[in-house]
């Protein structure tokens, strides 16, 4: 047996051996694998807009004229993967944010990944939640910078470090998810842009989990709570609740220019499709009240449920803290043979001790579809 055999097969061991599932499709907030029909608990396709076929062909019907309705780039940003629709999406974003400028990447990874890595050099330093995104853990590791990895939400903690490191470092940098994406808490923004302008650090917030969820322009947390004037740089995903592809950062126009010149994940990425382009384009200016109307259907479930179930959660995001590995699975098994397709979340994904089974609400779930599905996890615990 070599060694990738055994690396296999200790997995398998150990319950934390990843499979794709075999999905043929998905219908509205049902999802069918292996022929059979379940309710999608596993989605990020928050506002249920992604399965919409009604609003695909009713955008199908008024851009498939259009000279860019392409299913290819086929080049980079800086080579000829551009249009005009690209910079549309661009201004189109920044003014949502009321920010300056705006840039395109191919995925929340890829975005979180360029940017980290181009942001600081070696005599600078980053801040970051121990819990923060792997991109945003990689891009870290890519900088080739230092780093510290404050205590999950533990502002004491993060100032304690900022006071000790922060004079030794040229430039510092704050990162923070503001909606944790497997906990489904929520970071202090406020307390951040603090703790920013006391120790004058630049702030970076992903808001790939709020973006859509939270705001009344659908901005995230960090609009929520009317600071997203003092972030420096917001990164969002354009396929959780956008329902659609690709991932863009937010900032000043000098922060952007520099990123164009220097993230490698965007200089040298095949651009997104301009179909997609089109489609993020057509539905910030054609459906966002649409948009807006299935956010607030999904805010009023998700705050029903967190009363039902009475913990301290605030957003779409619900984790079932299992422990094991083993439970979680069989647990896992027994909502899918009861048609609710959750899927267990081990380790190295989540801590040792801390598999758990991730809940991600929808915006057509109903309550009682979610008064079921805990009736059964509180028999099988």
């Amino acid at each position: 047996m070599n060694f990738y055999e055994q690396e296999l097969t200790k997995l398998k061991q150990d319950d934390c051996l990843r499979k794709i599932s075999n999905i043929s499709y998905k219908e509205g907030k049902y999802i069918i694998v292996n022929g059979k029909k379940y309710i999608n608990l596993s989605s990020n396709d928050y506002l249920g807009l992604s399965t919409n076929k009604d609003m695909i062909q009713e955008f199908i019907e008024t851009n498939k004229n259009n000279n860019e309705f392409l299913f290819s780039s086929a080049s980079a940003r800086l080579l000829t993967g551009t249009s005009s629709i690209y910079s549309k999406l661009e201004n189109n974003l920044a003014k949502l944010f009321n920010k300056e400028s705006c840039l395109l990447y191919n995925t929340g990874y890829q975005c979180n990944l360029g940017i980290i890595s181009s942001l600081v050099q070696k005599g600078d330093v980053i801040f970051c939640d121990k819990l923060n995104h792997a991109s945003i853990i990689a891009g870290m590791k890519l900088s080739q910078t230092d780093f510290y990895r404050y205590k999950h939400l533990d502002y004491q903690h993060l100032e304690t470090l900022l006071q000790k490191y922060r004079t030794k470092y040229k430039k510092a940098v704050i990162i923070s998810e503001s909606v944790f994406s497997m906990d489904g808490d929520i970071a202090d923004i406020k307390k951040l842009v603090e703790l920013k302008n006391k120790y004058d650090c630049i702030l970076m917030i992903d808001e790939a989990h709020a973006f859509g969820v939270f705001g009344k322009n659908l901005c995230g947390i960090s609009e929520m709570v009317n600071v997203s004037n003092d972030v420096d740089i917001i990164t969002a995903t354009l396929g959780k609740a956008f329902a659609s592809v690709g991932a863009f950062c937010v900032a000043n126009k000098t922060y952007i220019d520099y990123f164009v010149n220097k993230s490698c994940s965007f200089i040298f990425s095949t651009a997104l499709a301009p179909v997609n382009v089109m489609w993020t384009n057509w539905l910030i200016e054609n459906k966002i009240n649409l948009i807006k109307e299935k956010q607030q259907k999904l805010n009023t479930l998700f705050k029903q449920v967190h009363e039902y179930i009475k913990d301290n959660g605030q957003t779409q995001i619900i984790p079932v803290i299992i422990g094991q590995n083993k439970q979680t699975v069989e647990i896992a098994n027994k909502l899918q043979d009861k048609v609710f397709f959750v899927l267990p979340v081990r380790v190295p994904t989540v801590p040792q001790n801390t598999a758990r089974l991730r809940l991600s609400l929808t915006a057509d779930i109903t309550f009682e579809e979610m008064k079921a599905l805990f009736k059964i996890i509180k028999e099988q615990l």
